[in-house]
């Protein structure tokens, strides 16, 4: 590999990536771009230098820290995988910049919105008539299993339980986790199953495929507005953030969180540990093994 081309090594490692990481399509392809531009500016990205790195972070000084951070990362992977591959002696990537990029505190629903989604919601699907009886399916699974929009849009017929109350999910990295399904999102879902139109092998139909993230997202605004709760307050994300947050509020171990939610790393899970704060405080004063004795102990 040591006479391989830059663009060719590019292709090993996203083929890496894909095959031993489980990376998704939209993360291959982000790297791609971050690499390919790379190397459009210092030319060679295998023969780089520390000069070159502090090169690269001059050219991105006026993009945001989030981007940076990404171009950042996408670069000390590759460098890593060319050391790793001995294409390479040292690894440069050390002298790239590293903004103080903070993300973001996820928007969640409180519990009176989410009564007040559901209650709207419940109310419009009582006749059985398909289009309220799906959005009220779909919310059930968003909020009272936590899916991603994609994750629930792409549900085939066949991911629906039979004895055992889970859903068989596809997720990011085609990674397969077992979520489960409420008694009552199970009774919602058999009604769905009853109503929905045959012939198609997905759960949630529309024309040839299934229905898109797009009118996924059309439809919880309208409930929302309809529920007089403000349209940009919801998404489907939201109601996922929802259900991470309520769960911890409620108790709920974060490994097990994390594990509902198919993050492959708990740091992505940790954020909702700020978001529920208060709560993880109270549970140390309260059951750390020193709670109860005072300093005159």
């Amino acid at each position: 590999m040591a006479s391989a081309t830059g663009a060719t090594l590019i292709e090993d490692f996203l083929a890496m990536l894909s095959a031993e990481r489980g990376a998704a399509a939209n993360t291959i392809a982000a790297y791609r771009r971050d690499l390919e531009g790379a190397e459009e500016l210092l030319g060679s990205l295998p023969s780089a230098c520390a000069e070159d790195m502090k090169q690269l972070g001059a050219a991105w000084r006026d993009l945001a820290p989030a981007t940076v951070a990404r171009k950042c990362s996408a670069l000390r992977q590759f460098y890593g995988f060319l050391l790793d591959e001995g294409v390479i002696p040292a690894d440069p990537s050390a002298h790239l910049p590293r903004p103080a990029a903070r993300r973001p505190l996820p928007r969640i629903l409180d519990h009176e919105q989410v009564a007040a989604l559901f209650a709207q919601a419940e109310d419009e699907a009582r006749a059985d008539s398909p289009a309220p009886l799906r959005t009220l399916t779909m919310l059930e699974l968003l909020y009272g299993s936590g899916l991603r929009a994609t994750e629930l849009v792409s549900l085939p017929l066949s991911a629906v339980p039979r004895d055992a109350p889970f859903l068989t999910v596809t997720g990011k990295g085609g990674q397969a986790r077992m979520v489960p399904v409420s008694g009552r999102a199970a009774e919602v879902l058999a009604r769905w199953v009853q109503l929905r139109k045959s012939g198609s092998d997905f759960l949630f139909p529309s024309g040839k495929s299934h229905l898109t993230r797009v009118r996924l997202f059309q439809l919880l605004k309208e409930l929302a507005t309809r529920a007089d709760i403000p349209a940009a307050k919801i998404s489907p994300h939201v109601l996922r953030h929802a259900f991470a947050t309520h769960l911890l509020e409620g108790g709920a171990d974060l490994r097990v969180l994390q594990t509902l939610l198919g993050h492959a790393d708990i740091a992505t899970t940790q954020i909702y540990t700020h978001v529920d704060s208060a709560r993880l405080v109270g549970l140390v004063n309260e059951r750390h093994p020193l709670a109860d004795r005072t300093l005159s102990d």
